[in-house]
């Protein structure tokens, strides 16, 4: 078959971008490798930036968003058990965040691509992608025990950190940058209400916890773990008492638990591949860079990644110039490593590392009394959590 940008992985990431060259009017096909409910039942992080927001309604997949998502204008940081919060809606200009589940996200663009009758292989097994760097790149795949093959202009692997993408690229021509932290976070899903109408940052004596919700029924909570724990050692009761121990007073007394639909544990690493453009291939989300996720940086990164990419197909095709795509992994890689920064920096901040010891707590509890008492540096926080807008071409 024939397209003209053959996309690997339908995450959010491959169907944002299905769906913003769909509506350039560029075709294009979605590769995957797992099934729809597989896809589907990926549990993660659900904090969108403006711009991600942005990109939905250009994508014309926005209506749930902007009627079930619930704006966020602050943030709260725990410490020295008392709250302290940061308005990012007055410190940042009026800019504010969306809480809205991937899940749903995912969701939506399923059945928009749906919609429209655009072309998806799911259960696409033995993916290889072939002369991309050539300007006639081909997909293979088997399903259903037949072979297929798409002849494309363009490949884009949007297929996640452990997919054939990246791992299709000569080590030679790749750089990578990691760093993995000795932590991972404990996650708990459940049907209660939140603890508080916007999302509570934590650091204690005995670890980092996150507060965070999906809805105004559905919570999603987090505590700090080693690297090694094992999920099988906590039962709900002993994740609720864990959390609670790393509560203020008034939180813990709002705290309603109830059964978890989830758990799991999160390992937390910080990596970026550089460069994100290999000829016909261009690497975008989680294929080319990871970020911890205490920032809620990881969708959104992968939101602007598609959406600069979007618009550069759409310049070549209309204007049959190279000129965006040759900037493309530039301008991704400049967003991506403010965020990598951002996210690295308010993760030293926020959790307990094996080596901090007493005289390490006493710097990070300095600097948060710093952050939430001295404007400038609210500010910069408020900026970055809330996002950079995208630069233009």
């Amino acid at each position: 078959m024939r397209t003209q940008v053959a996309i690997i992985g339908a995450g959010p990431a491959g169907l944002l971008l299905g769906q913003l060259l769909h509506q350039a009017g560029i075709d294009n096909v979605i590769v995957e490798r797992q099934s729809p409910d597989y896809v589907l039942g990926r549990i993660r992080a659900g904090v969108l930036e403006q711009v991600t927001m942005d990109l939905l309604a250009r994508a014309r997949v926005d209506a749930r968003a902007q009627a079930e998502g619930l704006p966020h204008e602050g943030i709260e940081l725990l410490f020295q058990g008392a709250r302290h919060r940061i308005d990012m809606h007055g410190l940042t200009g009026g800019r504010r965040v969306t809480v809205y589940g991937q899940t749903e996200v995912t969701r939506d663009l399923m059945a928009a691509r749906e919609a429209a009758g655009l072309r998806t292989f799911y259960k696409a097994e033995g993916v290889t992608l072939h002369d991309f760097d050539s300007a006639q790149p081909r997909v293979g795949f088997v399903q259903g025990d037949v072979a297929q093959e798409i002849d494309c202009d363009f490949i884009a692997g949007c297929d996640g950190f452990h997919g054939v993408s990246r791992a299709s690229v000569p080590p030679a021509a790749l750089r990578l940058y990691e760093k993995v932290y000795p932590f991972g976070w404990l996650g708990v899903l459940a049907d209660v209400p939140p603890v508080s109408d916007e999302l509570i940052y934590a650091n204690t004596a005995r670890g980092f916890a996150l507060c965070s919700m999906r809805s105004t029924t559905r919570s999603r909570y987090y505590v700090q773990v080693p690297v090694d724990e094992r999920v099988e050692r906590w039962s709900d009761e002993a994740f609720w008492n864990e959390l609670r121990a790393r509560l203020d007073p008034e939180a813990r007394e709002r705290l309603v638990t109830g059964p978890s639909l989830e758990k799991s544990i999160a390992p937390l690493r910080s990596f970026v591949a550089e460069p994100l453009r290999f000829g016909s291939l261009f690497l975008a989300g989680d294929a080319a860079h990871i970020v911890p996720p205490t920032g809620a940086k990881g969708l959104n990164l992968a939101a602007a990644d598609v959406g600069y990419l979007s618009r550069a197909l759409e310049i070549f095709y209309r204007e049959r110039s190279p000129s965006a795509l040759d900037r493309y992994s530039d301008l991704c890689l400049r967003r991506v490593w403010k965020a990598e920064r951002f996210s690295w920096w308010f993760t030293s901040l926020m959790h307990r590392f094996p080596e901090t010891g007493e005289f390490g707590q006493k710097i990070q509890e300095a600097e948060l009394d710093y952050l939430v008492h001295s404007p400038a540096a609210s500010t910069a926080l408020a900026e970055n959590y809330v996002g950079l807008p995208l630069e233009d071409f």
